[in-house]
């Protein structure tokens, strides 16, 4: 039996069914009266259970029984959800999560779930609702405001003691702040996220909401427990910016009486509390749950039976490797029979030419997957996201079945990312400033793809503040990026594009979430290395738009073949606008560049020969010259040339691990006569 292929079946399973969990959950957060997305959460639990048992992941298989266990009664109607049970559920997939990546990574798939485990079975036994009372009414008796902020009730030490008395380690923290620090929530919601990931926090000193609302002064106080060392946690929480330092005590039965002054009352006490272990989420709690949820979401038809198969991704490359040389030979074969002249040469090559045509269509397609393997991961983030920053925002999805090269889908997860937590983070208002303006306090983040022509649109709309364009203006002044006579010449469109310029921020306060313009420089140079280019449309107080334009494929293009004395170069058609010819008079120079008048505007004439350093052509001794005029976004520019060749399909190849760097090249292919002509960057021409 070939385990590999059972558990590569396994994995790519399981990345599946949790992939349909967490849209599922995040869609019942929305309606948790809908029993029958419960039916479809809890079908791909039991499938699951059953896969992991099969394959001998134990924890997995129990974690997700009790995870079962919890949803039969809900879809029984014995039990009514709440944010305490959403919150558990999501934990436990966090941990399913966790426990796939380690099979993945060659790991056995073990993992410490007994935290979620007791609180999942807390819930179903009913206990969870009064362990929560009984340790709200425990502190509430407690005397001295400060006093009784960092202590802790019988409940929460109870809890400790369990864990310890199981193994586990837990810590009082106390985490002091920089005083010259900007932003203290951000740092405290860092050092929350840190121990989150390394264990679960039973209490926070001032509470979680407190400290989000930066109510507090330098320090915090957390009692935590960790699956990692003392030594981990502080060099962990230490390395967060602007943390002055952390003081750590590893806690035992006599340090968590001294400190927590709590009573620990019998072993009977110590068993009835320990469910609730994870009780005390690490985020603030909002009376309505975040909305975030897909427009496009798989419904009860998804289980049936798929007419799909799964393929390998090499054997894929293979096929496309392979198609590459038939599609050179094709290229050749239809250069000898138009010399050659023989017509049942001809009919033949014409025959392999519409038959390969076809198979280049199916080729291309095998590569094509929806971005919805890329949007899927985005609901669960903005809710996670919202509830930190206290904010209410609905994340609507349209377009997730539009198709992308497989490159250009595992390339576009990141700036997206990056322009989400943009979105959350500075452009939708608190729900005060939305009240305030007039808005509705939950705001909206549209992310959308669509097909226009042989390129794919990804866009990224919210209706929040709104970029402050003469602010951007002047930040530009100030960071030398523009002078104050560039700016006042500057279009809306071009103000906009200011905040992707390196390092650039309108922000009052950096925030390790995002900052209005920190990483967007980032977003933009892998859009462009991608062969896309990014726009923006704002309006003060009404929003921004990001508009990703991604060509179909990164495989297989149609180009321009053109040559400069007896070399040979490719231009991809998508940035071409128009082909023309000059003359030599007609070119003027101002300030030292070559400029041409093109359609009532001046635009910049460049060189290629003298740009790729050509030996064999010389245009100053031509009369006239051919050109190719280009567009990079919103910018646009005249290629002098030699000799156009004509439009051709070619396959892109890498120029290897040796070449690289090298100005106005993105990439060689070779052509039907055997030479090898190298793909010209427009993006690169452009300055």
């Amino acid at each position: 039996m070939d385990m590999n292929a059972y558990l590569s079946m396994f994995i790519d399973e399981s990345n599946d069914h949790l992939q349909s969990l967490n849209e599922n959950l995040l869609k019942l957060e929305g309606d948790p009266e809908d029993i029958s997305i419960v039916q479809i959460i809890f079908r791909s639990a039991h499938t699951l259970k059953g896969m992991s048992a099969t394959m001998g992941y134990e924890d997995l298989a129990s974690l997700t029984h009790e995870m079962e266990n919890v949803l039969d009664l809900v879809r029984n109607s014995k039990l009514k959800m709440d944010s305490f049970i959403f919150d558990t559920l999501f934990k436990g997939l966090d941990a399913l999560e966790s426990m796939v990546q380690d099979i993945i990574g060659g790991g056995t798939g073990k993992s410490d779930v007994t935290p979620i485990v007791a609180s999942l079975k807390a819930i179903v036994k009913g206990d969870y609702q009064k362990d929560q009372l009984a340790g709200s009414d425990a502190q509430a008796q407690q005397t001295g405001a400060g006093e009784s902020s960092a202590m802790l009730d019988e409940f929460q030490s109870s809890i400790l003691l369990q864990s310890i008395e199981s193994g586990l380690s837990a810590f009082h923290v106390v985490v002091t702040i920089r005083e010259d620090c900007l932003l203290k929530a951000a740092r405290a919601y860092m050092v929350f996220d840190f121990l989150e990931r390394s264990g679960e926090i039973v209490k926070s000193s001032p509470s979680v909401q407190e400290i989000e609302q930066e109510k507090f002064e330098r320090s915090f106080t957390v009692f935590t427990i960790s699956s990692i060392s003392g030594e981990e946690l502080q060099k962990g929480i230490e390395s967060v910016s602007e943390i002055e330092g952390a003081v750590i005590t590893a806690l035992d039965h006599e340090t968590l009486v001294q400190i927590g002054g709590a009573i620990v009352q019998t072993a009977a006490t110590v068993q009835a509390a320990a469910p609730a272990i994870a009780a005390m989420p690490a985020t603030p709690k909002s009376e309505t749950p975040v909305a975030a949820r897909a427009a496009q979401t798989r419904d009860a038809s998804a289980n049936n039976l798929s007419r799909t198969i799964r393929v390998d991704i090499e054997r894929l490359d293979a096929l496309m490797n392979l198609f590459s040389e038939l599609l050179i030979d094709r290229v050749r074969l239809e250069q000898l029979a138009s010399e050659i002249r023989r017509n049942d040469l001809t009919e033949t090559v014409e025959h392999m030419t519409r038959v390969s045509g076809d198979l280049q269509n199916i080729v291309l397609k095998l590569r094509m997957v929806p971005v919805e393997s890329v949007f899927n991961r985005f609901p669960r983030m903005v809710r996670d996201l919202a509830k930190s920053l206290d904010k209410k925002v609905d994340l609507v999805i349209t377009g997730a079945d539009t198709e992308l090269d497989r490159t250009v889908v595992d390339e576009i997860g990141d700036p997206l990312v990056h322009l989400l937590r943009n979105s959350l983070d500075h452009g939708i208002e608190s729900v005060a400033d939305r009240i305030a303006a007039g808005k509705p306090e939950i705001g909206t983040i549209h992310l959308r793809a669509f097909h226009s022509g042989n390129h794919v649109f990804i866009e990224v709309q919210e209706d929040g503040n709104g970029i402050n364009r003469e602010k951007v203006k002047q930040t530009a002044i100030k960071n030398g990026i523009v002078t104050p006579e560039e700016a006042n010449r500057l279009t809306d469109s071009e103000v906009n594009m200011l905040i992707f310029a390196a390092g650039f921020s309108t922000a009052d306060k950096i925030s390790d979430i995002s900052g209005r313009g920190v990483g967007l420089d980032v977003v933009k140079s892998k859009i462009t290395t991608l062969g896309g280019h990014v726009s923006i449309e704002s309006e003060l107080g009404k929003g921004t738009k990001f508009s990703i334009q991604l060509p179909l494929t990164l495989s297989i293009i149609s180009a321009m073949l053109i040559k400069l004395g007896n070399e040979k170069y490719a231009i991809p058609l998508s940035s071409i606008v128009e082909t023309g010819i000059i003359r030599k008079e007609h070119i003027r120079k101002i300030h030292g560049n070559r400029m041409i008048e093109y359609r009532g505007s001046v635009i910049p004439a460049i060189s290629l020969g003298q740009v790729m350093e050509s030996t064999s052509f010389f245009e100053d001794q031509e009369d006239e010259t051919e050109i190719v005029v280009i567009r990079k976004g919103d910018k646009i520019g005249a290629v002098m040339v030699d000799e156009f060749i004509g439009q051709s399909e070619i396959v892109l190849k890498s120029l290897g691990k040796y070449l690289t760097n090298i100005e106005a090249v993105s990439g060689a292919t070779i052509l039907g006569d055997g030479q090898v002509a190298l793909i010209i960057d427009p993006n690169a021409l452009i300055k």
